[in-house]
């Protein structure tokens, strides 16, 4: 099963995430298939949120499930969750 989920960057007390498309077996921070966006929890920047909507939209087409976070993340930017 494909999976759209966050992955852990950064450094101790210091996390970002990328938002990718990840095989489900596959490690939290291990390798994934393409990555959709970042996001900084902490919000130190303007853009602490990028999602690529149409890519996003395109994994969600093809049967992709995100998790909990990344549903709330891909609705904030707009994209279509079932």
């Amino acid at each position: 099963m494909v999976k759209i989920r966050l992955s852990r960057f950064g450094s101790a007390h210091n996390p970002h995430y990328r938002i990718v498309v990840a095989d489900a077996r596959r490690p939290r921070d291990g390798g994934y298939i393409e990555s959709l966006g970042h996001y900084d929890p902490r919000k130190k920047s303007e853009n602490f949120l990028k999602v690529d909507v149409e890519r996003a939209q395109h994994w969600l087409a093809q049967g992709a499930q995100p998790t909990a976070t990344a549903r709330r993340l891909l609705k904030s930017q707009g994209v279509r969750v079932r």
